[in-house]
């Protein structure tokens, strides 16, 4: 058993198991998601995040017949009272947990979180994978972002429910600045369907708080540390960061843009032009080259964002046609590729299928001209 942290309200935060564990040194108020005394509490003495993943390619797997008496188990076998534990399970390692606190004054708030959203992440309004039944619930069992958030400090139920808020929009804008797209969506992605969260309040604090909404410095302090720490936990699960998303393809990866799309668009145009003929290992090395030079990851950006614009009904159609007709043809200047055969913007198919189809098009031309 290893004590990795102590909180600032004096609770000790442990690594054990392929847990984390938060035992608590007083009376706590908490407010969870967890299927095992979930809801609003007073009466907990610990909480956990668990990795439930056996092992890399392999489905996690539970303990019983249902996840709370999973979580139960769980918590036995990680010596806590199952009656007065709350707790969440996770395919991320507790080896890349982030711990993040911001203090102000006389009140302190920590962030403990797990991360991984490769192949979970989904934006809120996403098509759904499957219909709850009574009696057959088969929901996803292992959360993805899993948030447990302390506040040393004094803070009734109706404004734990408010810092849940904060702290959901939170994670969202962690993601939304990494530009995290959807699995089931072009959109990007503002969590996953799994995400789980534990806040806790230290009800022996004599410092009383109210409101945890923007415009205090308690919901500043929450946007902060959440914020701060989904990154890091992102970055340590899955590499995910600023620097691994200035990518071509990876920017493009919610659009369904990737290195076969590219080759397709290669093959009609040897068939349609005078144009050098690769192999495709030649063909995709030369995308890979290209992928994270400076000018094709601005352009992008941009021509993405049109797209978007046009699905949020910001921008229409033609006005999009002629603002990517301007990018694609700054992109063909800069890497010096001649114009073949004229890009053709007309509305004459499917819009993003169209635009898609355009992009790839110039790459391939840029990728068979190195």
């Amino acid at each position: 058993m290893l004590l990795i942290f102590k909180t600032p309200a004096g609770d000790h935060v442990y690594r054990y198991n392929k847990a984390v564990v938060v035992c608590f040194k007083g009376k706590r108020k908490v407010l969870s998601t967890s299927p095992a005394n979930g809801g609003y509490r007073e009466d907990l003495t610990a909480v956990f995040n668990h990795d439930i993943n056996p092992g890399a390619g392999m489905a996690c797997k539970l303990k019983a017949s249902t996840y709370s008496e999973h979580l139960a188990i769980t918590a036995e076998e990680l010596g806590l009272d199952r009656e007065c534990t709350a707790g969440m399970g996770t395919a991320a390692s507790m080896n890349n947990l982030a711990i993040k606190t911001q203090s102000h004054r006389n009140f302190a708030v920590t962030a403990i979180v797990t991360a991984g959203i490769d192949i979970n992440g989904s934006r809120a309004g996403d098509p759904a994978c499957y219909e709850e039944k009574e009696n057959n619930p088969k929901k996803p069992v292992a959360e993805t972002i899993n948030i447990i958030l302390e506040i040393n400090a004094n803070i009734p139920p109706h404004a734990l429910v408010r810092a849940l808020v904060t702290s959901t929009e939170a994670k969202s804008a962690a993601l939304q600045e990494l530009m995290a797209g959807s699995n089931y969506s072009t959109g990007l992605a503002t969590g996953s369907g799994t995400d789980g969260v534990i806040l806790i309040s230290n009800a022996d604090s004599s410092v009383n708080l109210t409101d945890t909404g923007h415009h205090s410095k308690l919901g500043e302090l929450i946007g902060v540390v959440v914020k701060s720490a989904v990154k890091e936990a992102l970055y340590k699960e899955t590499k995910l960061s600023p620097g691994s998303q200035h990518s071509m393809l990876k920017r493009f990866k919610r659009y369904g843009l990737d290195e076969e799309v590219v080759w397709r668009e290669y093959l009609k145009l040897r068939e349609d032009e005078n144009i050098v003929k690769l192999c495709k290992p030649a063909f995709i090395h030369n995308i890979h080259l290209l992928d994270k030079r400076d000018v094709l990851v601005t352009f992008c950006s941009l021509y993405i964002h049109l797209l978007d614009q046009v699905g949020w009904q910001l921008l229409s159609e033609d006005e999009a046609r002629k603002a990517a007709a301007v990018i694609l043809a700054s992109i063909k200047k800069e890497l010096d590729v001649e114009e073949k055969k004229k890009q053709l913007l007309s509305g004459g198919k499917n819009f993003f299928e169209e635009m898609m189809a355009c992009f790839a098009r110039v790459i391939a031309q840029a990728a068979a001209a190195m």
